[in-house]
């Protein structure tokens, strides 16, 4: 089954193209982890507990350069993916990442607020 171009981008707005809405989204994977690692960081500082289990083990491990090794990681396994995917359906990667790592922000954020 193949891919109809002009079908699977007709739910954007005329000046969006896929390919604007996928370098949008890498944006947001870019901010959302930033925000995800030093929301992550400041709640533990405040005496917050990572809530993740595998995550939780490689920061007492190794701290932000296990964070930060294993959120590339991630990313890496996105981009090596990236091309298996039809152009119009490649902005799902970016999604992929962002959307989980901008609730963890919000999240982060929350309970931040609810211990200063």
């Amino acid at each position: 089954m193949g891919v109809d171009q002009g079908r699977a981008s007709q739910w954007l707005p005329d000046e969006m193209s896929p390919r604007t809405l996928e370098r949008a989204l890498w944006l947001l994977v870019a901010l959302s982890l930033v925000g995800d690692v030093v929301t992550t960081f400041v709640g533990l500082q405040l005496g917050l507990a990572e809530s993740n289990p595998i995550a939780r083990n490689v920061i007492y491990s190794h701290g932000l350069t296990g964070m930060l090794a294993m959120k590339g990681a991630a990313v890496g396994v996105g981009l090596a993916c990236r091309p298996l995917l039809p152009q119009a359906y490649r902005m799902i990667v970016p999604a992929g990442l962002a959307v989980p790592w901008t609730v963890a922000v919000g999240i982060n954020l929350y309970m931040i607020s609810q211990v200063v």
